[in-house]
């Protein structure tokens, strides 16, 4: 897994991802981010939880303004 970039960005993350879970940050806080560090103990936020069945690219969104959550769908060329 390539190492995250630790903070929200303007373009999409993308990883290549091996079958299994992942948890996407949405309170913006993790050091690991776009993955949960669970940086958001002790706040209402709870990650996005996905399961990968088979080795993919993952574009994850990165801008956290994503209507198709956690992926991204392009919303960051608006902001």
């Amino acid at each position: 897994m390539a190492t995250p970039p630790g903070r929200k960005q303007h373009g999409p993350f993308v990883d290549s991802c091996e079958p299994g879970k992942y948890a996407w940050c949405r309170c913006g806080a993790s050091m690991r981010y776009p993955y949960c560090d669970g940086s958001h103990r002790g706040t209402d936020a709870t990650p996005l939880k996905v399961v990968l069945e088979k080795s993919c690219t993952v574009r994850w969104c990165a801008c956290g303004e994503s209507g198709n959550k956690p992926f991204c769908d392009g919303t960051h060329a608006r902001l």
